[in-house]
């Protein structure tokens, strides 16, 4: 607990203190702002119409999650799809393994995908002397640079178009200095070769339709429809909170994931996949493998809380609101999910003990809930977090002492009115010594409340 919470702070102390990096966030995330407002203008002024409506869509899928989950299953394996159930990374990887050995498998070509991040799939995929390329440029980008995604929608979000350029000069010899266009056109020249290469595909999935039976992808690159669609054999990795009830659910999630990730009205390649090439079909897949991943997951489910946070649509929309965030970096966290969305659910995807700092890495304000495409009351579940870990006793000796005094002292007007005020900055500022290690020092009043009551009404 003590490594974990260290190196995060040591991280995010660096990473503040970094003002090219603070300027290249904020320069990505102004333009993202910019267009925001243009993806909302669809919705006519009734956008919190649509949110409302969006967190009750989700709210029945999570409530109803065992009765969706075994629909879908019903309605993928009638046409062909295999499903599998993994309760953990191992379980899923293991799935995975064996799928590519039985098609000796070489080459894997993989499409966005948050959950495969989560259980280092590119990691297990080497160790098995199979080579994973991601095919997202944003993703394409930070594998050559032997980094983890920096951001839920956005992986290079904190590389600038020369960072880039120097990148591809580094590791594929291109020229220095090309465009961002020209980049483009580099990394599409490479991956366009693995698709054809590659004997399996592997992508996420935006959503998971229960009705139809069938997987969602939204994405601007047609990169997922590509790794799904040229190798022999698809798998598809998704976690079991991605659940939507209906094919009805799609024009309301779709507009609404594109505009609160991007800005965009829609994205440009909207996917629904139902299983593999059927026999009057030409193209697709001749097997699909859909691996339903709890990883955790049903901690949440199970906390009558925090099961909110499994609305979540995975739009980032939080990341960049967040002023944390945007001080720290993606990479601070240490964790698949940062922002304030992680720091809500890391905690019990990977235990409390060990990442309960995350919940205090937030100021509060409350800027991710407005946020929030489907109103997530993050901050309060935030909160909810600092709670349960003390009810874990998660907590140290000297934070339930410290809590207990500042409790008493507050409760007790004479003991507030103890010493002057210049004691009482010296006991703040000197004594504890954490509060100022990265503020200025407080200055307290040199008179009480009830002094100065008492000089203005006696």
């Amino acid at each position: 607990m003590k490594d974990t919470a260290a190196s995060f702070i040591a991280k995010s102390t660096i990473k503040a203190a970094d003002l090219e990096h603070r300027r290249k966030i904020n320069f990505n995330i102004a333009k993202y702002n910019a267009v925001v407002p243009v993806g909302k203008s669809q919705f006519g002024g009734k956008v919190m119409l649509a949110r409302e409506k969006a967190k009750n869509r989700k709210w029945d899928a999570i409530e109803h999650l065992d009765r969706y989950l075994e629909e879908f299953e019903r309605k993928i394996t009638a046409r062909g799809a295999k499903v599998i159930w993994a309760e953990n990374s191992e379980q899923a990887l293991e799935a995975i393994g064996k799928i590519c050995d039985a098609k000796n498998c070489r080459t894997l070509v993989k499409s966005k995908s948050m959950v495969t991040e989560e259980i280092h799939l590119n990691k297990y995929l080497e160790s098995k002397g199979i080579e994973s390329v991601e095919t997202d440029l944003g993703e394409y980008i930070q594998q050559l640079d032997g980094e983890a995604p920096y951001h839920i929608v956005t992986p290079a979000m904190h590389k600038s178009k020369e960072d880039v350029a120097r990148l591809f000069s580094d590791k594929l010899g291109t020229p220095a200095g090309l465009s961002p266009e020209e980049l483009t056109l580099v990394a599409r020249k490479v991956l366009r070769e693995k698709y054809v290469q590659a004997e399996v595909g592997v992508t996420g999935a935006n959503f998971i339709v229960a009705d139809v039976g069938g997987i969602a992808v939204t994405e601007n690159e047609g990169n997922a429809r590509l790794s799904c669609g040229f190798p022999k054999t698809h798998i598809v990795v998704v976690g079991i909170e991605k659940m939507i009830p209906s094919i009805q659910d799609l024009p309301l999630f779709w507009p609404l994931l594109a505009t609160y990730g991007t800005g965009q009205k829609i994205t440009v390649y909207n996917t629904l996949v139902s299983g593999p090439r059927q026999p009057n079909e030409v193209d697709g897949p001749e097997e699909m493998y859909v691996v339903l991943l709890d990883n955790g997951r049903t901690n949440l489910l199970a906390n009558p809380t925090s099961r909110e946070a499994l609305y979540c649509i995975r739009c980032g929309a939080c990341l960049n609101a967040c002023p944390v965030y945007k001080n720290i970096g993606g990479h601070s966290y240490e964790t698949t999910y940062s922002g304030p969305i992680g720091s809500v659910i890391t905690p019990h995807l990977n235990g409390i003990p060990e990442y309960k700092h995350l919940s205090y890495a937030s100021s509060l304000c409350g800027n991710c809930t407005e946020v929030c495409p489907v109103r997530i009351n993050l901050h309060e579940l935030l909160l909810d977090n600092r709670h349960e870990a003390v009810v874990q006793g998660s907590s140290t000796i000297a934070e339930r002492l410290a809590w207990k005094v500042w409790k008493t002292a507050s409760l007790n007007r004479g003991m507030m009115n103890m010493g002057t005020g210049k004691m009482k900055n010296w006991v703040v500022n000197k004594v504890f010594k954490g509060w100022t290690a990265h503020r200025s020092d407080l200055d307290f009043s040199q008179k009480t409340f009830n002094q100065m009551w008492k000089d203005k009404y006696n």
